[in-house]
């Protein structure tokens, strides 16, 4: 597999809870693709990718490593990005 929907790869990734959690933050912009902004959930993403997610009150920023067939454990989600967060001093 090279390419996944962007939804399924953040429920994957466990950047959020659910399936449909992660199609409503897609839905509503707050998802951006190597800097482009996407709106639609099926978009697809390959490895090296580099997303902006914004969450609540926090920006996450990370790169496409891998791909999952299933959700696994934090550790298997860990495995499928690259942190790109500086760390704040």
């Amino acid at each position: 597999m090279d390419r996944q929907r962007i939804d399924k790869w953040l429920w994957h990734a466990r950047v959020v809870r659910t399936r449909a959690d992660a199609a409503a933050l897609v839905a509503a912009g707050r998802v951006r693709v190597n800097g482009m902004r996407q709106t639609a959930p099926g978009h697809a993403v390959k490895a090296g990718d580099v997303l902006t997610v914004t969450l609540d009150r926090r920006i996450r920023l990370m790169e496409i490593k891998g791909f999952a067939d299933r959700r696994g454990d934090a550790d298997a989600a860990r495995a499928i990005y690259a942190d790109l967060q500086v760390p704040e001093s």
